[in-house]
């Protein structure tokens, strides 16, 4: 299981960056901009609604994906955008039912009106993949009650690496932090259950990780292990 080792050998924690890659694709219009969705490589949409939360800027944007942003800033399309924006890629099954949905919804905008919304010149949509690099720390945890100490103090890499690309990671396609606790059988399911509440896409990274410091802190408050 990548970033992670057994129960008895303990967690490795990883830390990560992005390498963008661009496709030398782009859209202009609403029209091009649903076609190129509907096929570019999976990799793409993945990028467009997680990729930006490892951008230095990033911290509590407008919109949470590259697609909602565009909409309003380069099509100038309120409705659109509001509408891209709400899509959580944690309800679908796989990237191809999350491009599924956005396919859907472009669909519709452009049934809704006989007038097909352009962008500036220079301001098109650039759609772009990215390579994730990543890096050990040479940091490892024994037990899980060191969670509550060390999360609070991860880099917003390690998180994006251990909760949000994680997900994405066969065969579980959990949490390293859950995966992790699951070596341990039942003594942890408690905590498992709590982490299983998060959803990492609509905060950032800091965010995400005020969250999980805060769970673990308080679970093992309770219960002294």
């Amino acid at each position: 299981m990548a970033g992670l080792s057994t129960a008895n050998n303990g967690f490795s924690i990883k830390d990560c960056a992005l390498a963008v890659i661009a496709l030398g694709l782009r859209a202009q219009t609403l029209r091009e901009f649903r076609d190129r969705v509907a096929g570019v490589p999976e990799a793409c949409i993945y990028h467009h609604f997680w990729g930006r939360l490892l951008r230095p800027a990033f911290d509590e944007p407008e919109f949470n994906n590259d697609f909602a942003s565009w909409a309003r800033h380069g099509l100038h399309d309120h409705s659109l955008a509001e509408r891209l924006a709400v899509i959580d890629p944690t309800d679908f099954a796989d990237l191809e039912a999350l491009r599924s949905e956005l396919v859907e919804v472009l669909d519709e905008r452009l049934e809704e009106t006989d007038f097909v919304a352009s962008a500036r010149p220079g301001e098109e949509f650039h759609f772009s993949r990215s390579h994730i690099v990543v890096f050990d720390t040479r940091r490892r945890l024994s037990e899980p009650r060191e969670l509550a100490s060390v999360v609070p103090h991860l880099s917003a890499g390690s998180i994006f690496y251990h909760v949000i690309d994680a997900r994405r990671r066969p065969p579980v396609r959990i949490d390293d932090f859950r995966a992790w606790l699951a070596d341990f059988g039942e003594t942890y399911a408690e905590l498992s259950e709590r982490l299983a509440t998060l959803d990492p896409y609509f905060v950032s990274l800091t965010q995400l990780r005020r969250q999980l410091a805060d769970i673990c802190t308080a679970y093992f408050e309770e219960h002294g292990r």
